[in-house]
């Protein structure tokens, strides 16, 4: 295949998706609700940023989603290590993680593309060879994602997507005036490095509390030591539920909403604390802090290092297979 990146664009009612081979990204989601055609999520306007930006803007992250501790992988008593990117820790496969590589397109159609990666055994410092696959197909509600996975050694995986959204059109300004709800009544309270510290604490009387909606500037005022170690939020919130279920809902100042459904038993809510301006978007808008809102459906970060956190293994003849929907709508 050519590593030159390819530019695919789906569409299905009121909505255009364009989804780019590098990182398998979601660059565009345009909604046309009665206002013209707007995107809604974060893209870099230089294409060279795509898989070298730790950004992650619209990319697929793997093969494991999120951080590890000092990168170690204990697995079947050998610790594997994932090379660091994030101080001495591991983030998102680490700095040649899965959103950096280019994926073949498998299937293309007008509403739904089918991307590939082969990913060797030893990549990122962990055993098997995994042939990995993210399907995105529209429909007039809105995007489902499929991340799907197979592995010939025992190992660990942990897909997911990383779109930053900015339900008033990105470059608009920011998502502090977004509200937003997740169902999840406990979270993983994490170190200064924002490694998770093993405990599951209830969100009751904390700021993680997203039970019923709230303004995400409310919520990042909040005088709290947690919110303080990440810049705002990037934590994992531990879902109600289990199953595909419907676990987020964010409304834009606009009226415009996203809800998120999944099959994962977590999400992290991350409010874009590292953009500093330095990131022009598509619409020429340089992205400032809280520039979108990521909700990762995710596996539990550090999973591996923290036996009562769900496993993140993976063996032979068995598939790794994450859902994700997003569906849209104006109130």
């Amino acid at each position: 295949m050519s590593d030159s990146p390819r530019l695919l664009t789906l569409s299905c009612g009121g909505l255009t998706l364009e989804v780019l081979t590098v990182g398998a990204s979601v660059r565009r989601l345009v909604v046309d609700d009665g206002d013209g055609p707007l995107d809604v999520v974060l893209g870099y306007a230089d294409l060279a940023l795509y898989g070298a930006d730790e950004g992650y803007l619209g990319a697929t992250v793997g093969r494991f989603t999120n951080r590890l501790d000092r990168g170690r992988c204990p697995l079947d008593g050998v610790t594997y290590t994932v090379p660091a990117n994030d101080g001495q820790n591991a983030l998102h496969g680490g700095p040649d993680g899965w959103h950096a590589r280019p994926w073949e397109v498998l299937e293309e159609g007008p509403d739904r593309v089918v991307l590939g990666l082969t990913s060797p055994d030893g990549d990122q410092g962990l055993p098997g060879e995994v042939t990995a696959r993210v399907a995105y197909e529209l429909s007039p509600a809105g995007v489902a994602i499929s991340h799907t996975a197979r592995t010939t050694r025992p190992t660990v995986l942990g897909m997911t997507n990383h779109a930053y959204v900015d339900l008033d059109g990105e470059g608009s300004g920011g998502v502090l005036d977004h509200t937003l709800e997740v169902r999840a009544g406990a979270y993983t309270p994490v170190r200064p490095d924002l490694v998770p510290t093993g405990e599951v604490v209830p969100v009751a009387g904390t700021p993680f509390d997203l039970r019923t909606p709230r303004r995400v500037g409310d919520v990042l005022a909040e005088d709290d030591e947690q919110l303080a170690r990440a810049g705002g939020l990037d934590h994992n919130l531990v879902l109600d539920g289990a199953g595909m279920r419907t676990v987020a809902r964010v409304v834009g100042a606009s009226g415009r909403w996203l809800e998120v459904a999944t099959d994962r038993p977590g999400l992290q809510v991350y409010s874009g604390a590292h953009f500093d301006g330095g990131v022009t978007g598509l619409g020429g808008t340089a992205y400032a802090a809280h520039a979108g809102l990521a909700l990762e459906t995710q596996g539990f970060p550090d999973a591996p290092n923290h036996p009562g956190f769900p496993s993140a293994v993976v063996r032979p003849g068995e598939q790794f297979s994450a859902h994700t929907t997003w569906r849209l709508g104006r109130r």
